[in-house]
C-alpha cells in the first residue's frame, strides 16, 4: 500500500510540474519568434556556405526576418 501511495504521489508531482511548466500565450509567441529568427540565421549560414556573396545572403536574411526581428541583421549583429 505504501509503494502504491508513493507512486501515486510521485506521478501527481510530475503531472503538476509539467502543467506548471506550460508557457503562456505570450511566451509561446516569443518562442516561435526565436525559432523563426534562428531558422533565418541558419538559412543565411547555408547561403554563405554555398558560395553566394554577403550582399545576396544579407538580403535573403532581411527578407526572411521581416516582421519578426528588429534591424538590418535580424536582431543579431557580430564582428566581420
Amino acid at each position: 500500500m505504501t509503494k502504491t501511495l508513493a507512486a501515486f504521489l510521485l506521478a501527481t508531482l510530475f503531472t503538476a510540474s509539467a502543467l506548471a511548466a506550460e508557457p503562456d500565450k505570450d511566451t509561446k509567441e516569443d518562442i516561435a519568434r526565436h525559432r523563426a529568427i534562428a531558422a533565418a540565421h541558419e538559412d543565411a549560414a547555408k547561403c554563405l556556405e554555398s558560395g553566394k556573396g554577403d550582399e545576396v545572403c544579407e538580403k535573403a536574411l532581411q527578407a526572411a526576418c521581416k516582421g519578426i526581428a528588429i534591424g538590418k541583421y535580424c536582431g543579431m549583429k557580430h564582428e566581420h
